[in-house]
């Protein structure tokens, strides 16, 4: 079979996702793709229809991996994040095309190299267009590609029991996600800006809200839930893979979040999203969720010179959320259905 691999061993699961777009682009030359990404990932995505099968690089040793790529017999790869180890990787096992970046100590592993925009001055091509120039390099393309989340049987299950255990109708919730990774990494994030916000959007839709998060997140979201003061605003942390997170994304009212990899997989299976990009250092054009129904709501707080989210000494952009232009911003993608 003419097999393609996509190589998105790294970053966070936003990246991973974002990826896949490639995937699509590959089926222009070869029968079926696979992914082989981080073990954190492999569950997202297997809910990518445009993937055949998902293997992990969990840091076996390097020759291991190399007689794994090798016996799967791919006619091409691309390589999205790129690594020494990754260039190694493809190319010890001796795989026809592979494609990489450019610029790199490990490049001349690749067959065909690829300058990345963004290490140019781009800033506001979506990352999409930015790694779809990849398979561009073997005359593979996909124009306006995003990605693609098909949640199983088993996650529509899990989210049809947990709307019947909350007695919940489709399109009559919200669910607003708080945390990134750097959230519980640093022990520093602030919560009284999203407790206002959740509680501003029950009040004013008249619906429940609901705060997904994985179960590390747990302690967060339940005080977030706690500092709102609304028994309609409840945590769903730990409780849903995320594939039922889709599912449920998919019949919520809309998904509210900040950017992170759970915006992405609401974005991809449809749901209508607003990504709320808070830090001064994000880049809105670059990680817009791809969806039709979408909105952005973009930093407006003043942060201190050279403040990154990894460093930052107190979130105050996340204390002092700007709840009323969260709020214009479902208003604004809501207004169409407004009954």
């Amino acid at each position: 079979m003419n097999r393609a691999l996509l190589y998105c061993a790294g970053g966070g699961l936003g990246d991973s996702l974002v990826a896949t777009v490639v995937a699509q682009a590959l089926h222009a030359q070869y029968d079926s793709v696979d992914a082989l990404t981080l073990p954190g990932h492999r569950s997202t995505l297997e809910l990518v229809p445009e993937i055949e099968r998902v293997f992990v690089d969990d840091g076996e040793p390097l020759d291991l991996q190399i007689a794994a790529l090798r016996a799967r017999e791919y006619a091409a790869c691309v390589v999205t994040w790129a690594t020494a180890r990754a260039a190694a990787a493809v190319r010890g096992a001796a795989i026809p095309v592979r494609v990489g970046q450019a610029r790199r100590l490990y490049s001349r592993s690749f067959t065909h190299r690829v300058v990345v925009r963004s290490e140019l001055g781009d800033v506001t091509s979506h990352w999409s267009e930015i790694l779809l120039d990849y398979p561009r390099a073997i005359g593979c393309d996909a124009v306006g590609a995003r990605p693609h989340v098909r949640p199983g049987a088993e996650d529509e299950r899990g989210a049809q029991a947990l709307r019947a255990d909350l007695a919940l109708e489709r399109d009559a919730y919200f669910i607003l996600h708080p945390t990134n990774a750097v959230a519980t990494e640093r022990g520093l994030w602030p919560t009284e800006g999203w407790a206002r916000s959740a509680r501003a959007l029950r009040e004013r839709f008249s619906l429940p809200v609901l705060l997904s998060g994985a179960e590390a997140d747990r302690e967060i979201v339940e005080r977030i839930v706690a500092e709102s003061g609304d028994t309609e605003v409840r945590s769903l942390a730990g409780r849903l893979s995320i594939g039922a997170l889709a599912a449920l994304a998919r019949d919520a009212r809309a998904f509210v979040g900040i950017t992170t990899g759970s915006m992405h997989v609401a974005a991809a299976v449809g749901a209508r999203t607003v990504g709320i990009f808070p830090f001064q250092s994000d880049f809105p054009e670059r990680w817009a969720p791809l969806c039709d129904r979408r909105a952005i709501v973009r930093s407006a707080f003043p942060c201190h010179p050279g403040d990154r989210k990894e460093t930052c000494v107190d979130y105050a952009c996340i204390a002092g959320l700007d709840t009323p232009r969260i709020l214009a911003a479902v208003e604004g993608l809501l207004a169409p259905a407004q009954r």
